[in-house]
């Protein structure tokens, strides 16, 4: 008979091995192929005894809903979701190569993805291989929900998923998704998210040859719109560094792309800014999107913007004693000794779409001591950290599922 210890490196040795045998399976931006990576899961779910099903609303974008029926199926349910795709990587830029699961000497797995966010999806069915096995049974039916193309927007995943007839037939109660990793030992809990809007500032102005001294050129109104834009960054950046606000309660913006021009000689007849902007939940938006025209309108004829995200406020997730979800969530984790703190999530995830719904979900991590290298090269996770990380989805799972 073997010990309580040859099965406890039993379990830790299948679940690090799961890890790595994920990250080997790339869904990788610009062209994501997911077909690996749902047949590895569909795998796991039936090792596990998890119901499996996938919805395609879009060709080659699949929607994996793995579930774990409850004693009381007629209770909403809770939902984990999570995500597939990963974000590109430069390989020469990496110690080890991106998608070969490399371990250390440090015990730190090397991937993109490590992060963001395929050790969660592992922790979360680990978690429900291990209660399974040790004969936990919850009230609450448990959907593990893994989506296509988060990184650019969801648009082909959880938008259209949330929409439609298939999830509203899950009857959820209450859903967790990521948060960034915690880079000291107190646990993040996201209950909103900053709001995107990202645009496109035109500045159009007189063309002409290189060698002449023009007025009304666009370079000169990109010249004044950059000014105003980062005058207002630099003034927020003080804010946090002077610690009067945290980055969740300020507008970011940034610019991230420039175009226009036909060669170096021609001074060209526009120019177009791209800047991705985004708002806290108390934002004020008709005064910022005032603010925002003005400056337009003071650098001259010819400035205007057209957006290409402008999305509304983030819904807010209460966390009080009205929410029996949260309730349950704190106890597990008061228990387990974690420190948690509540705040606006800075990026964006799937789950603002489940919340716009009315439905309380939370962003968290169960990450922690890690430095976050989210979409950054050379990636890890610690060996220690996952491990661990499955043992606190291990006493959360079932006490948000017997809420």
């Amino acid at each position: 008979m073997s010990s309580d210890t040859d099965e406890q490196k039993f379990r830790d040795d299948q679940a690090v091995a799961n890890f790595r045998r994920y990250l080997r399976t790339p869904a990788v931006h610009p062209n994501p192929n997911y077909a690996d990576t749902v047949k590895f899961l569909v795998e796991q779910a039936e090792e596990i005894g998890l119901q499996h099903r996938t919805y395609e609303y879009f060709a080659g974008k699949p929607v994996l809903v793995l579930t774990w029926i409850g004693q009381e199926p007629q209770l909403q349910s809770v939902l984990f979701n999570n995500h597939m795709d990963v974000v590109p990587v430069d390989e020469k830029e990496w110690l080890h190569k991106p998608f070969d699961a490399v371990i250390d000497e440090n015990g730190d797995i090397h991937g993109r993805g490590a992060q963001d966010m395929r050790s969660t999806s592992i922790q979360y069915l680990e978690a429900i291989r291990r209660l399974k096995k040790d004969g936990v049974k919850p009230r609450r039916t448990v959907h593990v929900v893994f989506m296509p193309d988060e990184e650019i927007g969801g648009f082909h995943g959880m938008v259209a998923f949330a929409a439609s007839a298939d999830f509203k037939s899950l009857n959820v109660g209450f859903a967790v998704d990521e948060a960034f990793p915690n880079e000291d030992d107190v646990f993040n809990i996201a209950n909103a998210e900053k709001t995107t809007w990202q645009f496109r500032v035109h500045c159009s102005g007189q063309p002409g040859h290189g060698s002449q001294l023009y007025d009304d050129t666009a370079g000169e109104k990109v010249e004044f719109v950059l000014d105003k834009f980062y005058g207002y960054r630099k003034a927020m950046v003080e804010k946090i560094q002077d610690q009067r606000a945290e980055e969740s309660d300020v507008i970011s913006i940034n610019l991230t792309q420039i175009q226009g021009g036909v060669q170096a000689n021609v001074i060209p007849d526009e120019l177009v800014l791209t800047f991705d902007c985004r708002l806290p939940v108390h934002t004020d938006v008709e005064e910022w999107e005032v603010t925002l025209m003005k400056w337009c309108k003071e650098a001259g004829e010819g400035v205007w913007i057209e957006y290409m995200q402008k999305n509304p406020l983030s819904a807010v997730t209460k966390l009080d004693e009205t929410n029996q979800y949260w309730v349950a969530f704190k106890k597990a984790a008061e228990k387990m000794n974690l420190k948690l703190k509540v705040k606006t999530l800075i990026g964006v995830t799937d789950i603002r779409h489940v919340r716009a719904l009315g439905i309380p979900a939370i962003g968290f991590s169960a990450l922690y001591n890690t430095p976050n290298l989210e979409h950054k090269d050379n990636e890890f996770l610690n060996i220690n950290i996952f491990l661990k990380g499955i043992q606190i989805y291990y006493n959360l799972m079932p006490a948000i599922a017997n809420a």
